[in-house]
């Protein structure tokens, strides 16, 4: 290599941010879920 590279290990505040999104898609698809088998029920 002419350069060095850089980490493949993201920097905290991205691995922070991507966490929370999969917690938030996570939920999203819990919620969706809950919402489906919900209106079914009825």
């Amino acid at each position: 290599m002419l350069w060095s590279d850089p980490d493949d290990e993201p920097p905290e505040e991205l691995r922070a941010t991507q966490a929370m999104l999969a917690r938030l898609f996570r939920v999203l698809a819990v919620a969706v879920l809950a919402a489906l088998v919900l209106s079914r029920a009825r």
